[in-house]
């Protein structure tokens, strides 16, 4: 089978309801051209800045989620609202949430890797300084394709997407925020690893450039293949990019290359 997606490349800036109309444009927008699955990038209501992370933090349910849900229902379509910072007591998690069109919430992922880098000439950044991790992989079922998500910095972590192709996932949808830095060294090349290691689709959805944030997106939102090819991807202004996952194409990638049945997990 086929399934029509939207990855919503939006420009994130300050202001929660100044970000919710622009995904409410682009929502309306990807729906209106006939995609079934929307998607958001990560951090799409917020400035992704530490400082900014328990301002604009959220319970569930939330003036955020509320607004996915009822536009899930509304269009009619699945959405897979990036992430948000989701307040849950005393901590604060980055936090996927994916709705159904009857806007029913049919599944959640905290990120579970923690942005702490420090690359010398480059960037510093500590995510765990405000936020907490997740601990589980995340399964849901678009109109019969099986999707993981995972956020950003999970997918530098072979062994997830793994788990995930391993529990049937045919599509893993990444809401992203890389840099500059990080960026131009390994977003291609941890989408297309990941597609082919695991001969799943790769989605990465991000926030588009946006000159003026104190920590600047490197866009480029794109699609991988199970052939481990970059189907097709934007550049970095804001956009959407339409793409189509092809179940039969999963198929006919593991059966000419059965690389997931020829593993010998008695040896490693």
């Amino acid at each position: 089978m086929k399934l029509k997606a939207a990855l919503i490349q939006m420009k994130v800036v300050e202001g929660k309801d100044l970000n919710l109309q622009t995904a409410e444009k682009m929502l309306r927008k990807s729906a209106k051209e006939g995609a079934r699955l929307l998607v958001l990038p990560e951090m799409f209501n917020v400035p992704y800045d530490n400082s900014r992370f328990p301002e604009y933090a959220e319970g569930y349910p939330g003036k955020t989620t509320e607004f996915l849900k009822d536009m899930a229902n509304e269009l009619n379509v699945y959405i897979a609202g990036g992430s948000i910072p989701e307040q849950d007591r005393d901590r604060i998690y980055n936090t996927s949430y994916i709705f159904s069109p009857a806007g029913e919430l049919i599944g959640k992922h905290r990120k579970a890797h923690l942005f702490d880098i420090d690359v010398e000439g480059g960037i510093t950044f500590k995510e765990s300084d405000v936020l907490s991790p997740g601990d589980e992989s995340t399964i849901f079922d678009v109109d019969g394709v099986k999707m993981g998500l995972i956020i950003c910095y999970d997918i530098r972590f072979p062994e997830f997407t793994r788990k995930l192709a391993l529990q049937g996932a045919q599509a893993v949808l990444v809401p992203a925020a890389f840099n500059l830095v990080t960026g131009p060294a390994h977003w291609h090349l941890s989408a297309r690893a990941r597609a082919l290691d695991n001969q799943v689709y790769m989605l990465l959805c991000s926030q588009s450039r946006n000159q003026e944030s104190s920590y600047t997106a490197y866009g480029h939102s794109l699609m991988a293949g199970p052939w481990g090819d970059i189907d097709s991807e934007l550049d970095i202004e804001e956009g959407i990019l339409y793409v189509t996952i092809d179940t039969e194409k999963i198929e006919k990638v593991r059966n000419e290359l059965p690389l997931l049945k020829h593993r010998r997990e008695e040896i490693y």
